[in-house]
């Protein structure tokens, strides 16, 4: 007799532990080989075969008698050893399916024996407060109804251990227990110590000079420990985000010339307290290297290397950068392809000058392997069209295969937001020289309903809903309804984008809505009601243009008297608001270019904008306006300190048979100029005991920024800065101002104003905290030194 068992019954109701009903397992296997060699042995010498004319299964309740014949792989009436019988057994055993296993010769019958595995009847979570069972139900294999496996019980205490691990509480433990029922079944049981967790009480840097410990820090996504943990709550010590960190840390430096740079330990020295850990980053920096010099080479006779190097906006000087490479890289293959040279590819050859702290930089031109593109599979999109994600691919079926690109779009597809996971690889096609894109997604919800909150000294509390649909019906385009109401004003938007018009880079969006304002800093009320459609394109790697067309109905309306309960009979408002609904149909473009697109510089950025708006289509107004904006941007001082300089200005032609009306003309905010109410500068109408602002159709504004750390941790938020604004606001030609005596500030000044601000970043939203000085202002000018914004979404 050949028998054998994978465990002992405990008593009904009692816990079983796993590991030790894993240890009779092996235990017991290791005795069955023992005995089965021992009791085989004599049988072999006795008789040297056995044959069976028939077998029968006792013991199985779940699964057929012909499977456990099968399993031993034994025939009736084959002649068979010992080993052979042994064999059969161990075909059985290890089948996993029995807990034990008998095989009884009787005569010419072999009775095969054996005992179930035991049947889950319910899983149980115990000791979980963190984590609700529902959640650690899914990272578990085990489920009720399926045959017990200690090996899968073991795995799925490991995996629950991983869930609460990757929280940051490395001291969980988890152990799987049984409790044996009636009717072979057991309820399976995890018993969890979550234990606490790890946070990260200081993060310092050894071997860092060209950057500080603090600057570092702000580089990583772990952060240390604060009385804000509990809306920060990245203090916890996981070690995924410490790789990411690594990561990070790693991209900042090279992204700033320091090829040589390398991170050679992270050590995490546990507290006194063990609750605690001092987390130490040991680096090498070595030296920050420039672009050398820059050439092209080319190993195609079709490739003209001259006509390469001219698209090319490398310079000797600039800092190197990895990323410039690869924008360097995409911009000469992009070439190529409008030239028709396929297969073309750009081989970056760098040489070292170490002496001048120089990388020299050969883009070499050669021929890559004749490999198409065969097709584009694409799996996992539930929702989600197929032309939506062949759209982020610059290549189709047949042309040549570019890796770069196939990379580069999949970079695409993940910044999508519409799939949780998005994987895109090549595998080779039905001949040697195609290859197929597999394209593996899973979708994601892309719906979305937004509260928001704002506050402003200017505006008052203010409410936002918003309705989103980011991927609507599945064709990529977003569709959305947002509601902001707040003190002074409302606002209702119903708006939809189609990002891929006909399938070009071309983003169509269209918005309408009612917008009203009824601004405590003004004297009449404004209700606004718009149409407008837009085409917005990129025309180079920097640059963008976006052409729009605009229909709306505005209208000024009189709240009967002032504020101060004087009568507006004679007044420029009350002549506007005579004026009625007014309606405006115009065409405008905005031209934008901007540096920090190609992330060339990290530590610098420039910013240009400009307007241009013709009303006159139709509608019963007609003007011409232009506004400008230039915003230089750059850090300086181990990168701790943010300068930033803008520049604003805007002009307003009026070619209307009837006046101008001051909500036509321009009127400068605080977001604009500094120190002042809304309309606080400017022409304004003083007559009949009100003070009404006009605004003007000529403004020009700049703003110098310094932002700097005020030696807080980092982690707290807390910058603070410095500003100085000048501007001047005026012009009321072609207005209904006239010759009034009642206007002032007609020909406008230059105002001066100085002021400090505190930037807090809350787990709520940014505040900002402006305390401004008007050095030079006119005396009908309505300050404001006190300013505070708050914006925030959840």
């Amino acid at each position: 007799m050949v028998r054998g068992k994978q465990g002992t019954p405990s008593k009904a109701g009692q816990r079983f532990s796993i590991k030790s009903y894993s240890t009779i397992l092996n235990r017991t296997a290791s005795a069955l080989a023992m005995v089965v060699a021992l009791g085989l042995a004599p049988l072999s010498v006795e008789a040297q075969s056995y044959r069976f004319t028939d077998v029968k299964v006792e013991g199985n309740q779940r699964i057929q008698s012909s499977t456990i014949v099968a399993y031993t792989g034994l025939e009736r009436g084959q002649a068979i050893d010992g080993g052979e019988l042994n064999d059969a057994y161990r075909a059985v055993f290890d089948s996993g399916l029995f807990e034990t296993v008998e095989l009884v010769p009787q005569g010419n019958t072999l009775v095969i024996k054996v005992v179930e595995f035991p049947t889950i009847s319910r899983i149980n979570f115990e000791g979980n407060r963190r984590l609700k069972d529902d959640a650690l139900a899914e990272v578990i294999q085990s489920a009720p109804r399926r045959v017990f496996s200690a090996a899968q019980a073991e795995q799925d205490a490991a995996n629950i251990a991983e869930v609460y691990r990757a929280q940051g509480r490395l001291a969980s433990t988890v152990t799987p227990r049984i409790i044996r029922r009636s009717d072979n079944r057991v309820d399976l049981v995890f018993e969890i110590a979550e234990g606490d967790t790890i946070e990260v009480e200081r993060i310092s840097f050894v071997g860092n000079k060209a950057y500080s410990d603090r600057r570092l820090r702000r580089v990583l996504e772990t952060k240390q420990a604060n009385i804000l943990r509990t809306f920060i709550n990245k203090d916890t010590l996981i070690d995924d985000r410490l790789q990411f960190d690594r990561q990070v840390l790693r991209d900042f430096y090279l992204s700033r010339g320091y090829v040589d740079f390398r991170i050679n330990g992270v050590n995490a020295e546990v507290t006194q307290e063990r609750d605690a850990v001092f987390l130490v980053m040991d680096v090498t920096e070595g030296q920050k290297f420039e672009f050398g010099d820059i050439s092209v080479s080319s190993e195609i006779a079709d490739a003209d290397p001259d006509e390469f190097q001219a698209e090319l906006r490398l310079k000797p000087g600039i800092v190197y950068s990895p990323l410039a490479i690869e924008n360097a890289i995409t911009t000469l293959e992009q070439l190529a392809v409008r030239k028709g040279i396929d297969f073309l590819r750009v081989e970056p050859r760098v040489t070292r000058d170490d002496r001048n702290l120089r990388l020299n930089v050969d883009f070499a031109l050669v021929r890559g392997p004749r490999i198409f593109v065969e097709r584009i599979d694409i799996e996992g999109n539930t929702t989600t069209l197929d032309r939506v994600v062949r759209q982020q691919f610059n290549i189709v079926e047949g042309d040549p295969l570019n890796p770069r690109e196939i990379r580069n779009s999949a970079e695409r597809i993940r910044a999508l937001g519409f799939f949780s996971n998005a994987n895109v690889d090549t595998r080779e096609g039905s001949t040697p020289n195609q290859v197929v894109v597999d394209v593996d997604v899973e979708e994601q919800p892309t719906g979305s309903l937004s509260l928001g909150g704002s506050y402003s000294v200017n505006s008052g509390i203010g409410v936002a809903i918003g309705i989103s649909e980011a991927n609507f019906l599945g064709r990529g385009q977003r569709v959305g309804l947002n509601i902001s109401t707040a003190q002074d004003s409302e606002e209702y938007n119903v708006s939809f984008t189609e990002p891929k018009l006909l399938g070009r880079d071309l983003q169509f969006s269209l918005s309408g809505g009612l917008a009203e304002t009824n601004s405590n800093f003004a004297e009449y009320d404004t209700s606004t009601l718009f149409f407008r459609p837009s085409l917005t394109f990129d025309t180079s790697d920097v640059t963008r243009l976006q052409l729009r067309y605009g229909w709306s109905q505005e209208e000024m309306q009189d709240r009967g008297t002032t504020s101060t309960g004087g009568s507006r009979v004679g007044s420029v408002i009350s002549s506007e608001i005579a004026q009625g609904a007014l309606n405006k149909s115009e065409i405008g473009l905005t031209y934008t270019y901007d540096s920090r697109r190609t992330g060339l510089n990290p530590v610098a950025g420039f910013l240009m904008e400009a307007d241009f708006d013709y009303a006159g289509l139709g509608g019963d107004t007609e003007y011409l306006r232009a506004k400008s904006k230039i915003v230089a941007q750059r850090l300086v001082f181990n990168e701790e300190i943010t300068l930033r300089a803008t520049f604003e200005t805007g002009a307003l032609h009026w070619l209307g048979n009837e006046p101008s009306r001051t909500i036509d003309r321009f009127l400068l905010s605080p977001s604009v100029f500094r120190g002042f109410e809304p309309g606080g500068i400017g022409p304004r109408d003083q007559g009949g005991g009100f003070d009404d602002a006009l605004g003007g159709n000529i403004y020009a504004v700049a703003r110098f920024d310094a932002e700097f750390p005020l030696g807080l941790p980092e982690e707290v938020g807390l910058r603070g800065g410095l500003f100085y604004d000048v501007g001047n606001l005026w012009n009321l030609a072609d207005s209904n101002a006239g010759a009034s005596a009642n206007v002032v500030g007609r020909d406008g000044s230059f105002r001066h104003v100085i002021g400090f601000s505190l930037l807090w970043t809350t787990g709520i939203g940014p505040l900002r905290f402006n305390f401004s000085r008007a050095l030079v202002k006119e005396d009908f000018d309505q300050e404001q030194p006190f300013d505070l914004t708050l914006q925030a979404r959840f």
